[in-house]
């Protein structure tokens, strides 16, 4: 096998592997992301017990699962407690997130 050719799909593997892990940091993990407004379905919430707390500390998660339309993708965020009691299962309004991060539900009437 050439020289050039083991040369090239180094490169190339070393390429793909940098483009991937950009990619993953920016959209999944959230780094860097831009700030993004999706119009969403409030699919169900939860408040999830936290074990080991520490002082001032709240004694729970309070998190919302979305949906993009009647098909799209579908999301969890992690809301404050003020949200949490605000939207119920059903509610449409525009989310506002910065990747894994959310900011804020603006609810449709």
């Amino acid at each position: 096998m050439p020289l050039t050719l083991i040369i090239s799909l180094v490169l190339l593997a070393l390429a793909a592997g940098w483009f991937f892990v950009g990619f993953f940091r920016k959209h999944m993990q959230g780094e860097n992301a831009p700030e993004q407004t999706a119009n969403v379905i409030v699919l169900d919430k939860q408040s999830i017990q936290i074990e080991t707390q520490h002082p001032n500390q709240e004694s729970e998660e309070y998190w919302i699962y979305v949906q993009r339309g009647k098909w799209g993708p579908k999301r969890e965020f992690q809301v404050g407690i003020h949200y949490y009691h605000a939207l119920n299962p059903g509610d449409k309004g525009a989310l506002t997130y910065q990747g894994t991060k959310f900011l804020h539900f603006a609810l449709q009437r």
